[in-house]
């Protein structure tokens, strides 16, 4: 069966002149005036769009589309389940652990008021004593430092955020921007999918199947979901990996009993854009600086490496394309989506381009505007003026008749 190319519609000039404008500033103002809303749809869009492939093979088995949408959820449900149980029992005992050495630095030891902090901070008062650095009074900062710290009471802060986070993900999907609507909203969606696909090829008739709308978005969300997984997998593996390894070799202590912890939280913090992959050495180089300056330097120029490894080949590889657009263009998402939606908007902003961008290029090879060549836009009020006639034509005037000789001539010289 042959495949026709997409047929492209025109549209005309005096809708490019009035009609885009308006719909631009139209569509600010909806999102301006139903923020929540249009942020509630987007994420049941993106969902939906991600799951689609999914039902789509689960009909494929002959399964009717509802029960396979209520199928894919459940399966869904599952396994956030499953996440959420190891993440409440293995990562919960690591953290605190890692808190509790943090904490420990900064008891007093038994009959002294003095801490292992103030000890380290002797050491080195003393070694920049010995090299001259004397007029450095690093003693009175790590003492405000401690003071802090000591009345900060790190532990039992750390256990509210372990209890907070425990709560947090045992009801993500009860309490993420509202998520009754959002399943809903995305159920709708998937079980009118393919009626949103047939109504799409009738707008836009031409092109094969694997060039539909809703496929396009699939494949572009689905590969930038690929992609981003992967990197933090990679990511994270390689954090826990370089903390056991630092911790095998003693230069940071108790680096390899918590590298699960740290491994895992650099891989949650790799999908904040541009600030996750410094959010994720924060717990790693607090716990090494209170051991250290030596361990702190190490975890340091660990993650240094980790992302200039991240950066110069991990994303190349494994992120190029997904999102396919200059990276002004993301930067300037990212900071349009974290000023009307805060942190939310961020973690979409991304996906968002990525389906807006397929969503331009289907749309560009479908549409066409009419040229304005030769075609100038009239500038000033037009003012018809009447032409003027040319003069009629004279006729000629005939030549005066010659007149006689006088009588009186002499005769001609050839009639004699």
């Amino acid at each position: 069966m042959a495949v026709h190319a997409p047929r492209k519609t025109e549209i005309p000039r005096w809708v490019q002149l009035v009609g885009l404008p308006l719909a631009i500033v139209g569509a600010w103002q909806l999102v301006s005036a139903v923020d929540h809303a249009v942020f509630v749809f987007i994420v049941a869009a993106l969902i939906a769009i991600l799951l689609n492939p999914i039902v789509r093979a689960f009909c494929a088995l002959r399964i009717p589309r509802p029960v396979a949408v209520f199928l894919v959820y459940g399966l869904f449900a599952v396994a956030l389940s499953g996440i959420a149980v190891v993440a409440a029992t293995v990562l919960t005992d690591q953290v605190r652990a890692s808190a509790s050495v943090v904490q420990d630095e900064f008891e007093p030891r038994p009959g002294t008021n003095i801490t292992p902090a103030d000890e380290k901070v002797d050491r080195i008062q003393s070694w920049l004593d010995d090299h001259g650095l004397a007029s450095v009074d690093v003693r009175k900062l790590g003492d405000d430092a401690i003071a802090k710290i000591r009345d900060f009471d790190l532990e039992s802060h750390s256990g509210e955020a372990v209890g907070i986070a425990q709560g947090l993900v045992l009801t993500v999907f009860e309490s993420l921007f509202n998520i009754v609507l959002v399943i809903v909203i995305s159920i709708y969606m998937l079980l009118d999918a393919d009626r949103l696909s047939r109504f799409l090829r009738r707008l836009f008739p031409g092109g094969s199947r694997e060039e539909d709308l809703i496929e396009r978005c699939e494949r572009a969300l689905v590969s930038y979901v690929r992609g981003q997984t992967t990197v933090s997998l990679v990511i994270g593996a390689s954090a826990g990996l370089l903390m056991w390894i630092l911790g095998v070799l003693g230069i940071f202590e108790n680096g390899d009993d918590y590298a699960l912890a740290f491994g895992a939280f650099a891989a949650v913090t790799e999908v904040i854009p541009y600030v996750g992959p410094w959010l994720g050495a924060i717990p790693p180089l607090l716990v090494a600086l209170v051991q250290s300056p030596g361990a702190a330097i190490a975890v340091a120029l660990a993650f240094l490496i980790i992302h200039q490894i991240e950066g110069h080949i991990v994303i190349p590889k494994l992120m190029g394309g997904a999102v396919g657009v200059h990276p002004l263009v993301v930067i300037f998402s990212l900071l349009a989506a974290a000023q009307l939606y805060g942190v939310a908007g961020v973690l979409v902003a991304l996906p968002l381009v990525a389906v807006g961008r397929e969503v331009a290029l289907f749309l560009r090879e479908r549409l066409t505007l009419e040229s304005w060549a030769g075609h100038p836009i009239p500038v000033g009020v037009p003012v018809e003026v009447e032409p003027r006639e040319p003069p009629a034509p004279q006729p000629a005037r005939p030549a005066p008749p010659a007149e006689p000789p006088p009588e009186d001539a002499p005769p001609d010289a050839t009639e004699s």
